[in-house]
C-alpha cells in the first residue's frame, strides 16, 4: 500500500507547493491587519482583477480612513488618499476629470455607512461612474470595536457592551438595500470571501463591477460581508462561523440590483 505523505507548514511554504501566485500588483510589504482579517483576501482579488483585465495603467482608486487606510502600501496602482468618509466624493471628481480612468473606493462601514453616508447616497443616486467596495464586519475595527451602523442587535461592542438594543442605538443599517433603490445604480451585490467558493463569487462580482465602471452605467457596489475577529473577540476559524451563523441572517448573500 503506498505511503501519504502529509505537508507540514514548512512544506506548504516552499514556493513549489503553492497552489496560488501572488499577483505582480500585490507589493512585498508585510500587511498591517490582523491575522483571519478578510482585507488581506479582498486586496488580492483586486489586484487580480486589475490585472486581468489590463488595467493597471488607468485605475484610480481611493481609500479613506480605517482598516484600510494603507491599502495603497499593498496594491501598486495609483491611490488617492480621503478624508474619512469622503471617498465618494474623491472618486467622483477624478471619475468626472478622468473618465478613461476605472474609478473604485475601497471603503469601510464605518466610513461608508456612518461619517460618509451623505457622500455615499448622492454620490450613488447621481450615478457616478465608480465601484465602491464596501467591507461590512459591523464594527469599529481600527478605533477600538465600537459599535458601528451596521452592528447586529444584541451583539456586543466597546460601547454597547451589554449589546446592541434597538430603542437605544437604533436598528442595524442595510445600506447595501438603501443603495440598491437609487437609480443611479445600476448593479447592488453582497458577497464575502469566508470559503474557497465564496472567494470566487466576490471575484466575479468585483469584475463585474469594474467592467460597469468602464462602460458607464452608474454607480456599482459591492459589499462583503466580513470578519473582525479582533474586534469580535473570537479566532479567526471561531469568526467565520460567527459571521455565517449571524451576520448572513441580517445581510444575506447575493445581487440586490443587476441592471
Amino acid at each position: 500500500m503506498k505511503e501519504i505523505s502529509i505537508m507540514d507548514i514548512n512544506d506548504i511554504i516552499k514556493p513549489e507547493n503553492r497552489v496560488y501566485k501572488k499577483p505582480a500588483l500585490m507589493n512585498d510589504n508585510n500587511m498591517h491587519y490582523c491575522p483571519g482579517c478578510s482585507h488581506g483576501v479582498v486586496h488580492k482579488l483586486v489586484a487580480e482583477i486589475l490585472e486581468e483585465m489590463n488595467l493597471v495603467e488607468n485605475s484610480v482608486g481611493v481609500a479613506p480612513v480605517g482598516c484600510a487606510v494603507f491599502a495603497y502600501n499593498y496594491v501598486d496602482i495609483d491611490w488617492i488618499e480621503a478624508a474619512h468618509g469622503r471617498a465618494p466624493a474623491i472618486a467622483s471628481a477624478v471619475s468626472r476629470l478622468y473618465p478613461q480612468n476605472m474609478v473604485f473606493t475601497y471603503q469601510g462601514d464605518g466610513d461608508l455607512a456612518a461619517i460618509g453616508t451623505c457622500e455615499t447616497i448622492h454620490a450613488a443616486n447621481r450615478g457616478e461612474n465608480i465601484t465602491i467596495i464596501f467591507i461590512n464586519n459591523a464594527i469599529y475595527g481600527m478605533t477600538g470595536g465600537q459599535m458601528a451602523p451596521t452592528t447586529l442587535l444584541g451583539m456586543k461592542t466597546a460601547t454597547t457592551p451589554y449589546g446592541r438594543r434597538a430603542d437605544l442605538n437604533g436598528y442595524p443599517l442595510k445600506i447595501g438595500d438603501l443603495l440598491a433603490q437609487l437609480d443611479g445604480t445600476c448593479y447592488v451585490t453582497r458577497q464575502s470571501v469566508h470559503t474557497p467558493a465564496a472567494v470566487r463569487k466576490t471575484k466575479n462580482a468585483i469584475k463585474k463591477a469594474f467592467q460597469n465602471t468602464l462602460d458607464k452605467k452608474g454607480t456599482s457596489v459591492v459589499e462583503i460581508v466580513s470578519t473582525c475577529n479582533s474586534g469580535w473577540k473570537l479566532t479567526p476559524a471561531e469568526a467565520n462561523k460567527w459571521m455565517a451563523e449571524h451576520m448572513f441572517e441580517k445581510y444575506p448573500m447575493g445581487d440586490l440590483k443587476n441592471v
